[in-house]
């Protein structure tokens, strides 16, 4: 396939994804209104939030809906991007039956942490034994920047076990890495659009095509849901599309030997995360926070910063960590 065409091929999953997510948006939105499908606000969070509260909420049925048209018909053909998507579909679901006990059931808590968990393990468990099994993924990480260093850069074997526990971390990370990043209007999706095209691009190079095909439309359909998402938003993605757009990083970080990679490229999520853990550790052993609120994001609005400056700050800098990942595919392979 040339140039040409590969890039009209990726334009148009993109494309199709956008469309899709957008048309579904003046229709859903709407629906979940009448349903009262609200968003609940933490008590004990920034009260420039408490304004949110009652707005339609599991938003991420509509990014994932682009994301699967374009991908069942653009990936069809290839089986390591219809296991990219059937994780992303996975996660989702998980994520929908944790918000619809939350918003339609009126449990406030959702589903148990621990059945969240093992949900996303036993995915994660199936994507690792696929990638090696089925689709020749080996054993080894590959160490970013290595190639600067070392021509064709340095890998670290390691074997079945400590393969399976690695990847299954990484994924499982990466999902509620990007739930705790979707604390603000337009922050978790517009931080996602430059790590997946990052690791489309990776896809690419690795010529999984297919992969490719279904991050251009996730980059589509996180624009798309963007147009009703930004401040003020209409609509949160929820749970239902955090960790679905999670379990679709993670994959495809699993299937391209890019996990370290991810950890720069989704830099963002990282911050968020290490913020939640650093709290909660300091606050049970010092009795003490160190950050004013957690995740990150809330720390920088109580410190005086609009939603919209946090948001705008985050974007740009998961565009610089994704960039500064992709450079440290160097001379690697």
């Amino acid at each position: 396939m040339g140039n040409n065409d590969l890039w009209l091929l990726l334009s148009k999953a993109l494309l199709i994804s956008l469309v899709v997510t957008l048309l579904l948006g003046a229709l859903t939105i709407p629906v979940l209104r009448r349903l009262k499908f609200g968003q609940s606000i933490r008590d004990d969070g920034p009260v420039t939030h408490f304004s949110k509260g009652g707005t339609p909420t599991m938003g991420g049925i509509m990014f994932l809906a682009g994301t699967t048209v374009a991908g069942l018909w653009l990936a069809r053909h290839f089986p390591d991007g219809l296991l990219v998507l059937g994780v992303t579909l996975g996660f989702g679901l998980i994520g929908f039956l944790d918000d619809y006990i939350k918003v339609a059931l009126k449990r406030s808590l959702g589903l148990r942490a621990r059945e969240k968990l093992f949900g996303q393990a036993i995915l994660s468990v199936l994507l690792a034994l696929l990638a090696v099994s089925t689709f020749g993924r080996g054993t080894d990480v590959v160490i970013p920047f290595s190639g600067f260093f070392v021509p064709g850069g340095v890998t670290l074997e390691l074997k079945s076990w400590g393969f399976l526990l690695f990847d299954v971390l990484v994924v499982v990370f990466t999902a509620n890495a990007v739930n705790l990043t979707d604390g603000l209007d337009g922050l978790a999706a517009g931080v996602t659009v430059p790590v997946a095209a990052a690791l489309m691009f990776i896809s690419l190079l690795m010529d999984k095509l297919g992969i490719a095909i279904i991050m251009a439309a996730l980059v589509g359909g996180c624009l798309g849901f963007l147009v009703y998402n930004h401040h003020p938003a209409r609509i949160f993605m929820g749970d239902t599309g955090s960790l679905a757009v999670g379990g679709a990083l993670g994959a495809a970080a699993v299937l391209t030997r890019s996990e370290l990679f991810l950890l720069v490229i989704g830099g963002v999520y990282v911050l968020e995360a290490l913020s939640v853990i650093i709290q909660v550790i300091s606050f049970q052993l010092f009795g003490r926070r160190v950050f004013r609120m957690s995740p990150l994001h809330h720390h920088f609005e109580l410190g005086g910063w609009s939603e919209q400056r946090v948001v705008y700050i985050f974007w740009g800098f998961a565009i610089v960590l994704a960039l500064l990942g992709m450079a440290g595919l160097y001379q690697l392979g």
